[in-house]
């Protein structure tokens, strides 16, 4: 049975009131210190210890985001990923304890919109599932609020209203978090954008520290649209390339 949290001010909320969260982490430490947070933060939690309780506990509980390390009991996080998001698109904040690019773009790549790597600071976590929150909340609104028109840039297409992308015609499925960084870049074609731009623009977040994220991100989705239509530029940032006039 579901049960009501008590806010850090001390007001009890129901299920309807609060977003929910669940953690999927075998380290009871790690459980007991994101739960923490962010039931301060005023979420509601549930926590998972293994790869087949997180899937039950998704089914169950259906959550508004997981926040899920990679390495758990039963089968691993990306493993949950993929079975979760084939029940029903849920944000997934991955954690892993190794700076590894390949364990990022693996997990970017079934479904996950962004990652930690341990240790990290229960600020920044709590702050990324704000965000993360945040442009659910914005794609939700996209939908129903009527854009005309359809971006076209060569073979690339961009539906805002169905936040759909295709290339030659063919669909590309995009996370959330792809889909607002490819847009974000359609929006100045050719124009440069520093790391820094893109990271307070699609993830309304500010640190420098978080510029790694950009660039996962970039490799991940220039594997789905092709890598030529993404420039880099060296110490810089980079730009949506464009057929020319």
């Amino acid at each position: 049975m579901e049960q009501t949290h008590t806010t850090h001010n001390g007001v009890a909320a129901t299920p309807g009131a609060q977003r929910r969260v669940l953690v999927v982490e075998d380290d009871a430490t790690i459980v007991d210190a994101v739960s923490a947070r962010l039931r301060a933060e005023g979420f509601l939690v549930q926590t998972a210890l293994d790869g087949p309780a997180a899937v039950d506990a998704a089914e169950a509980w259906q959550p508004d985001l997981m926040v899920l390390d990679i390495m758990l009991p039963g089968f691993d996080g990306l493993e949950v990923c993929r079975r979760v998001q084939a029940q029903r698109p849920v944000p997934v904040l991955m954690l892993t304890a190794r700076d590894d690019e390949t364990d990022m773009l693996v997990g970017l790549g079934v479904g996950a919109d962004d990652y930690m790597t341990k240790p990290f600071s229960m600020r920044e976590l709590a702050a990324r599932v704000h965000v993360l929150l945040r442009r659910v909340e914005r794609a939700a609104l996209a939908a129903v609020t009527p854009r005309s028109g359809i971006l076209r840039l060569g073979e690339l297409e961009i539906d805002h209203a169905q936040r759909r992308v295709r290339v030659r015609a063919d669909d590309v499925h995009l996370t959330p978090t792809e889909f607002d960084l490819l847009v974000c870049l359609a929006n100045t074609p050719r124009a440069v954008l520093s790391r820094e731009q893109l990271l307070a623009e699609v993830w309304d977040w500010a640190d420098a520290s978080g510029t790694r994220t950009v660039d996962s991100h970039i490799k991940a989705l220039r594997r789905k649209i092709g890598a030529e239509r993404i420039r880099t530029v060296h110490g810089v940032g980079y730009a949506l390339e464009t057929p020319a006039p």
